[in-house]
């Protein structure tokens, strides 16, 4: 995937988007293969992200449920 930088809401709107075009099926073979293959790297961003963040959220979050951080209002 490009090294352009891309939010997880993008990625997804443009997941949306060519899942969109492949299943109206009138996209030439070549067009659709690239299509898919974008779509597949997309994914991969997403899922990407979608780890990271739940690990972030488990590093948060002690087994018992509690906050292992306190966080400052003024922040």
């Amino acid at each position: 995937m490009e090294n352009k930088e891309i939010t997880f809401e993008e990625a997804m709107d443009k997941l949306e988007s060519i899942i969109m075009k492949l299943e109206e099926g009138d996209v030439p073979l070549e067009k659709a293969l690239s299509l898919y293959q974008k779509g597949m790297e997309l994914s991969g961003f997403c899922h990407t992200l979608l780890s990271q963040a739940e690990e972030q959220l488990a590093k948060l979050i002690t087994d018992d449920g509690e906050k292992e951080f306190s966080i400052d209002e003024g922040e």
